[in-house]
């Protein structure tokens, strides 16, 4: 619930009780109680159903501090802050004004070592030789060669380019009866691509949070465009780590036939194969981890520090 280096706050479990003193925030849930100065609180974020004391509210508006809510699945519903504030504003401008160019380079390169770093486990693991005479030295030359793009639409080709190889050469390793050859757009017509989209759905949902906690604006993307643009660049590193593995793993170690049923126009899972995959995820969706990425942009665009990505 509480994520130390942000200077926002999640809370996300079911029935909390959140009140304030003049110095502190005090969330109580299950017996368990956390205090959080205020002074370290810039952003409250609530999702979900809770005890909300006006206290929070009056300390919070009076130190500046503004809160959002969101329903259960993540999506924002209303915000407050102090009469007269604009960080919104005066965060988004800066966005705007930052570079897209470093930003998109370092996303998509990112991505691409999230994503090489899978392979490879991969191979290790199933002791197959997934990759086809040159698919490697093609990976690596265009890690090296984004470094040297200048358009964002070339950036993105390679990205889409890379990212589809990705998924084809992960693609050898899965049961063939499962029927995913490559990433495909909705509705999905084979299990894994049904279970992936679930598991990105999941990771923007947490994104978006962090997002409008920093006051970014979610739709500003650096290497993706359009609605959610920003939150969809976050996350491109992440997947492979966060989402990808975990489905694959599934897909090759759990799966079965009756998981699934697939028509001609979609992919049905069973209640018990989500309930399994949600709970599977939740374990490697690392929350904190997300935080940070969001973090780092932001000092990155508000004090031009360095942006690192976390991966792994």
């Amino acid at each position: 619930m509480i994520l130390v280096n942000t200077p926002w706050l999640a809370v996300t479990r079911p029935g909390s009780h959140i009140r304030s003193t003049p110095t502190h925030l005090i969330i109580q849930v299950h017996g368990d109680q956390d205090e959080i100065p205020l002074k370290r609180l810039r952003h409250l974020l609530i999702i979900g159903n809770h005890n909300l004391h006006t206290s929070v509210i009056y300390h919070l508006m009076k130190a500046g501090s503004a809160i959002s809510f969101f329903n259960r699945e993540g999506k924002p519903i209303g915000f407050l802050s102090r009469f007269g504030d604009r960080e919104d504003d005066t965060v988004q401008t800066m966005q705007r004004r930052a570079g897209r160019y470093k930003y998109a380079v370092m996303i998509a390169r990112t991505a691409l070592k999230s994503r090489l770093l899978v392979i490879e486990r991969t191979i290790e693991r199933s002791d197959m030789n997934l990759l086809y005479e040159g698919e490697e030295a093609l990976l690596y030359s265009s890690l090296d060669e984004m470094e040297y793009l200048i358009k964002p639409e070339e950036i993105q080709r390679l990205h889409r380019l890379t990212r589809d190889m990705y998924y084809e050469i992960i693609a050898r390793s899965l049961p063939s009866e499962h029927m995913f050859r490559q990433r495909t757009p909705r509705p999905q017509r084979d299990p894994v691509n049904a279970m992936l989209t679930i598991g990105y759905a999941m990771l923007v949902g947490n994104c978006l949070i962090h997002v409008i906690g920093s006051h970014l604006d979610p739709d500003g993307g650096m290497l993706h465009e359009g609605k959610a643009s920003l939150v969809l660049d976050l996350i491109e590193p992440l997947k492979a780590g966060m989402v990808d593995e975990c489905v694959f793993s599934i897909a090759r170690d759990v799966l079965r036939p009756e998981d699934y049923e697939c028509s001609t126009s979609r992919c049905y899972l069973s209640d018990e194969l989500i309930t399994h995959l949600t709970a599977a995820l939740h374990k490697t969706i690392k929350e904190d981890v997300i935080g940070e990425n969001v973090l780092s942009l932001y000092n990155s665009i508000m004090k031009n520090s360095e942006y690192q990505i976390p991966y792994w």
